[in-house]
């Protein structure tokens, strides 16, 4: 995808899956909801979760956003890098000017009030990719028929 569709892409899918290291070693792979600003990957993350627990100790992450049902359909961003937390920990409704518009993306994409209301048990991480990939078999040869 050129970075105006990956753009467009993350900005309208609702769901990433976010891959951590537990302390053992073994991934952990989550759902979880997000908006994309800033060419970043936002996640606002329950703070007493394994996925937490993960990226304090290690901060290394994948996330990964696909959508399409039949192979020739499908498409999606994988995105790496290191997770860095954003604001306070768990947020609280004390204005912080570097999530005022996340959380506005976040409460019109997810938010049937149109409102992000800090709950004490969520924070803000940020994905910066180090590493961005995308496909989309879309693009691909049309598919065969009998």
């Amino acid at each position: 995808m050129s970075e105006r569709e990956v753009d467009g892409f993350m900005r309208t899918e609702r769901t990433c899956r976010v891959a951590t290291v537990g302390a053992d070693g073994t991934p952990h792979v989550m759902p979880l909801w997000f908006v994309w600003h800033d060419r970043s990957v936002w996640l606002s993350s329950i703070v007493k979760s394994q996925r937490w627990a993960d990226l304090t100790r290690d901060p290394h992450v994948a996330v990964v956003v696909d959508a399409g049902t039949e192979f020739h359909e499908l498409r999606g961003v994988e995105v790496r890098g290191e997770v860095e937390q954003v604001g306070d920990v768990p947020r609280t409704s004390r204005i912080d000017p570097e999530l005022v518009e996340p959380e506005r993306l976040m409460a019109s994409k997810y938010s049937r009030s149109g409102e992000f209301v800090p709950d004490g048990r969520h924070a803000w991480l940020r994905v910066r990719p180090s590493k961005l990939v995308s496909w989309d078999f879309r693009k691909s040869a049309a598919p065969r028929t009998s």
